[in-house]
This record gives C-alpha cells, sequence and structure tokens, in this order.
C-alpha cells in the first residue's frame, strides 16, 4: 500500500495498456469501468508495428505478432474488382520491421487484463474527475458512488466524449463530425480466398481482412448525415450500398450476423496539453481521429507506453507529465491531420473527382510499392522510448523476421 496509486478512468486499449504499463512500473493501479462487463464494443482493431513495439515494452509484442494472419498480397480496388494498388506483407515488413496484425479488440482486452493483479479492474464503477489535483501538491480526487479515491495519478481514458477532458479543458470546442459513418462486422471463415483489401468507391470505402482464427474482419464506410440510421436494419443497409461491389463482399455482408455502426467524430483542433495537474489524458480522449490510417488504437497503445515511461514513482510527478505532452501531442495532432485529409479522398462523390483520385493511386502504385507504404513513413516506424523496467518476461524487441 505505499506504493503510489493511479487510478484509469475507463477500459478500453489505451486505460488497459497504459494499467499494464504503469503496473509494471512500480505502481498500485486501479481500473474504473462504468459499464458492467468487459465485453469490448466493437470488432476488430489493426496493431501496426508502431504499437507492436510499444508492446514489447510490457512484454506483448511477440504474442501479439503471432496472430498475424496477412500473408502476401493485398491492396487498394475499385468497386467493380481492379486493383488501384498493390503491396505485400514482406515489403511491409522490410520497410517497417514487421506487418500489420489484425485481431477482435476482445482478445487484446483479454490479455492485457491477464497482466494485472486480480480485482485491479473495477466494472460498474462509473467514475467522475472531481479534482485533477497538483502535481507538486494536494493528490487528484476522482469521485464514485462507493465514495471519493485520492490519487497520486489520473488516467483519463475515456473515449471521445471524455468528461475528463471536458473537465480539465473546459474552453475546448471537442470533437466535430467528420461526414462519413462507419459500420464493422466480424463473420465466419466463407471458404472464399481473397487478399486483403479496402474498396474506394464513390463517397463510400469497404475493408476485408482476416483473421488469424479463421473469422473475417470487414467495415464499410460512407458519407452520410450525422446521426442517421437505417430506416430497416444496418445489415440491409450494407447489402444496398454495398451489395453489387465485387467479390467477397457481398458474401461477406450476407454472413453478418451483428452490425455496429458509428458516426465518425474527430479533435481537430489539438488540446493545449495532455495533462493538467496530476492528471492526463490518453487516446481517443486526448486526440480522436478518423479511422483512415487505421491508428486510433496504435496512438492509445503509444500514449500509455511513454506515458508510464515519464511516470517514475517517487520521481517529479510535474516534470515527468509535462515530458509525456510535449513527447505526444505533437505526434499526434500531426496524426490526427493526416488522417483528416485521407479520410476527404474516401468522401469525395463527384465522378471527375474520384476518377482523379483513383488514376494518381494506380499511378503511384506503378512506380512500386515502396512509394505506396510511404504513406506510413514517420508513422509505423515509430520506437518506443528505451526500456525503463524489466517486463513480466523476457522480450524480443528486434524486428520481426530478424535475430538479436
Amino acid at each position: 500500500m505505499d506504493k503510489p496509486h493511479a487510478v484509469v478512468i475507463g477500459s478500453g486499449i489505451g486505460g488497459l495498456t497504459a494499467a499494464v504499463a504503469l503496473y509494471g512500473r512500480g505502481w498500485r493501479v486501479t481500473v474504473l469501468e462504468r459499464a458492467a462487463s468487459l465485453e469490448p464494443v466493437g470488432a476488430g482493431i489493426s496493431l501496426a508495428p508502431n504499437s507492436q513495439r510499444a508492446l514489447d515494452v510490457i512484454g506483448m509484442g511477440d504474442e501479439i505478432r503471432e496472430l498475424a494472419a496477412w500473408q502476401g498480397e493485398g491492396g487498394i480496388r475499385v468497386p467493380g474488382g481492379r486493383w488501384l494498388s498493390r503491396t505485400d506483407s514482406a515489403a511491409a515488413a522490410e520497410r517497417f520491421g514487421g506487418t500489420i496484425v489484425l485481431l477482435h479488440r476482445a482478445t487484446l482486452v483479454e490479455r492485457l487484463v491477464a497482466r494485472l493483479p486480480e480485482g485491479t479492474v473495477r466494472t460498474g464503477a462509473a467514475a467522475e474527475l472531481l479534482d485533477p489535483g497538483t502535481a507538486g501538491g494536494a493528490p487528484a480526487v476522482v469521485g464514485t458512488v462507493a465514495g471519493n479515491i485520492e490519487a497520486d495519478v489520473v488516467v483519463g481514458a475515456d473515449g471521445i466524449n471524455s468528461a475528463v477532458r471536458s473537465g480539465l479543458f473546459p474552453d475546448h470546442p471537442g470533437p466535430s463530425y467528420a461526414g462519413f459513418t462507419t459500420w464493422r462486422i466480424v463473420v465466419p471463415d466463407i471458404d472464399r480466398p481473397f487478399a486483403p483489401h479496402e474498396t474506394w468507391g464513390r463517397g463510400a470505402l469497404w475493408g476485408t481482412h482476416p483473421l488469424k482464427d479463421g473469422r473475417i474482419y470487414a467495415y464499410g464506410a460512407a458519407v452520410a448525415p450525422a446521426g442517421a440510421h437505417a430506416a430497416d436494419d444496418e445489415k440491409a443497409e450494407l447489402l444496398r450500398r454495398f451489395g453489387s461491389w465485387h467479390d467477397p463482399i457481398p458474401s461477406v455482408i450476407a454472413a453478418a450476423g451483428q452490425v455496429l455502426r458509428n458516426d465518425v467524430h474527430q479533435l481537430l483542433e489539438p488540446l493545449p496539453s495532455y495533462h493538467r495537474g496530476r492528471t492526463a489524458l490518453v487516446g481517443d480522449s486526448a486526440h480522436a481521429m478518423a479511422p483512415s490510417l487505421g491508428q486510433g488504437g496504435n496512438q492509445a497503445v503509444e500514449d500509455a507506453i511513454v506515458l508510464a515511461h515519464h511516470l517514475l514513482p517517487g520521481g517529479d510527478l510535474g516534470a515527468g507529465l509535462a515530458a509525456y505532452s510535449a513527447d505526444r501531442l505533437p505526434r499526434t495532432s500531426a496524426i490526427v491531420r493526416k488522417a483528416a485529409r485521407t479520410s476527404r479522398l474516401m468522401c469525395l462523390t463527384s465522378a471527375p473527382a474520384v476518377a482523379m483520385r483513383d488514376a494518381l493511386m494506380s499511378a503511384v502504385s506503378r512506380f512500386g510499392s515502396d512509394l505506396v507504404l510511404r504513406t506510413f513513413d514517420g508513422i509505423a516506424d515509430w520506437q518506443p522510448p528505451r526500456h525503463t523496467y524489466a517486463a513480466p518476461r523476457q522480450v524480443n524487441t528486434a524486428p520481426a523476421g530478424t535475430e538479436q
């Protein structure tokens, strides 16, 4: 009980990763989650080499890499099936030290929770930041129905509509609608081989990717008014929008059970800081972004590892939190802007603009996969801070396919 106490508000990917990292760093950790259980809302998540290297710091990188299913070619197509650009897993591994790993969010949540002491995560525990504390003085205070909790540090990981963020920065305008909505599904194997792909149409996009366990993770996106929903059901809406697109898209939609639909919001105006007092923000609470680069969850993992790196128990908390903001704010703000620019390309609806976009993609691809992959330079090649505490087990930090 003499260890400093960190309270994490929210049990999403960023919150749980922060909890594991802080626990490994020597903190006593409590995670407060308002939901009644840890059944994650969502479907799949893609972990790029940058977040895999971040997970190396807590001893999870290799077990996540073992779940990689992408082998061979993949790329971008048009609704009729023609390939606009191609790349392959070997080229990605060579450039970034690994390939993308797609897995179900439930799998990642389960593995993170398994690294925490029993009782660390409290479900059905709505929490409110009552006082962010003072770095060199008073502790932070978190209110719950069971009573107030004093904390040496609080991590706000309560998502895009973060109440912690609003409490820290009440004058910030918050997230804005990105102009499109998304659907996500996980379906059983349809027994029809396919290359992983994203397919870009007019104001719409579809992605189909295999998971290691044989299931398929797929997602759609389309320009739509904020708050809109299908008059009947969302599976029927997917068939109307994407049912005439190339194989295997119609078969994947036909196999869908639960369909998740969410409007996309983003924090285009950066926060002035990612901390105040004894309280820090991670993930969507700090820098919600469009999913067009697949980096939302990856940046949350990076946040968590960098935060723990700077918070040495017994160290200068104010300096550590300031260093965290200084490390993370410029990087994540740039990725938010880049994701927004990429989303605008997907949202094009006029035929001439779409034709120009597709022609440009095709022309770039003809110069080789390196030009396509170059989009992720400065993102997927990120390296975490050096290890500052012992991981739970021996970790191989070398890039995939190499030896130490």
